[in-house]
């Protein structure tokens, strides 16, 4: 599968029908490059919803690990691509996916529609701050709608356009919940998809993932894995994390902090730093005994569930370890990450397979 070329191969990448439509552009020169693919989707995804907003076609960029000059970086004792095509890990609006509003481009057409004598690049250094996610979206709607260039470039390098560090960013506070009557609503996320790399890895491991399933079984956008939880537990380099968010007392990032759900985190009550580094810990990096605890509690308030899948970069031994202990306490079926069969290419786009895994189980337990 040459993602990369079929990229190129939108039909929305042709020349002489984008000047001939007069479509208008949008692009965000500074993006998220060098996180995690959650901290790049969630940029994204706003990204092009305001673009949706102001009826501009966004431009999508790489996922960008490392801007090295070579094809692979080295990162916690293996190689990864420096940076991979936003195909391989999704197809929506947002990767230049059909819907209503004009379609979103790669940024390989943006330097050809619309070179830098073409560009009209903006500042967001007067944004305001510290606003809810409404207003401050609906400040930007107004200042775009206020242009009639066609290549409208918007530089973020001096003030992050969507902030995403600790508790007082939008992404990490409660600010970004007025974002979702609109959101929720807009085509970037009900028609939101998975790559065909990544729908192509769930259908390679779909009896790693669902035993029960038959030759029969289908994977779309609604299917439920009936009786699975996903639980999420982060290893490796969240033990250092885990201390960087204790010291700053970080909440649940922002989507997850709808008083409707059922965990809340709360570091007030905490006032002795041991006793706050256990509560934290138990959330962020929880031991074995208290996975095992937290999920003999959710199957017995779930009737149904008896089958686990850990979403994790942990060590073979400690999965192991973990799996014996779950087994031993009456779940019928634990997978993990580790079980999964990929080839090279849906290995490297791995995380997302399982985000797509942790979206079809019945309950999905997060890292908080």
């Amino acid at each position: 599968m040459d993602i990369r070329r079929l990229e190129n191969s939108l039909p929305q990448h042709n020349l002489t029908k984008a000047l001939d439509t007069g479509t208008r552009y949008l692009r965000f020169s500074t993006a998220v490059s060098g996180r995690g693919f959650n901290n790049v989707l969630q940029e994204a995804l706003l990204h092009s919803y305001l673009a949706v907003k102001v009826n501009r076609a966004f431009v999508f960029e790489d996922y960008v690990w490392s801007y090295s000059p070579l094809p692979y970086t080295l990162y916690d004792m293996s190689l990864r691509p420096s940076r991979m095509p936003l195909n391989a890990f999704i197809s929506g609006p947002t990767a230049g996916g059909e819907m209503e509003h004009p379609r979103a481009i790669g940024v390989d057409f943006w330097n050809t529609v619309c070179p830098p004598s073409k560009r009209k690049v903006i500042s967001s250094t007067d944004q305001p701050d510290n606003v809810e996610g409404s207003v401050l979206l609906d400040w930007w709607t107004t200042r775009l709608g206020r242009l009639d260039d066609r290549c409208v470039e918007i530089d973020s390098s001096k003030k992050t356009l969507f902030d995403y560090i600790l508790q007082i960013s939008l992404f990490g506070g409660k600010r970004i919940l007025s974002l979702w009557p609109g959101l929720s609503k807009s085509p970037i996320y009900t028609a939101f998809k998975w790559s065909p790399l990544v729908d192509s890895a769930l259908k390679k491991n779909l009896n790693v993932i669902d035993p029960t399933a038959s030759e029969k079984t289908t994977l779309d956008d609604s299917t439920i894995i009936p009786g699975l939880v996903a639980i999420h537990l982060r290893r490796g380099d969240f033990k250092g994390h885990c201390k960087f968010l204790i010291r700053w007392k970080a909440d649940y990032m922002g989507f997850n902090r709808f008083p409707e759900m059922l965990d809340v985190l709360d570091s007030s009550k905490w006032t002795e730093p041991e006793a706050l580094k256990r509560y934290y810990m138990t959330h962020c990096m929880p031991e074995i005994d208290q996975i095992v605890e937290r999920l003999h509690a959710i199957r017995k308030a779930n009737p149904g569930i008896n089958r686990v899948y850990a979403l994790t970069n942990g060590k073979g031994s400690w999965v192991d370890e973990l799996k014996h202990e779950l087994l031993k306490d009456g779940w019928l079926d634990v997978k993990s990450s580790l079980d999964m069969k990929m080839d090279s290419a849906q290995q490297h786009v791995s995380m997302a397979v399982d985000m797509a895994i942790a979206e079809k189980a019945e309950v999905f337990i997060g890292n908080g």
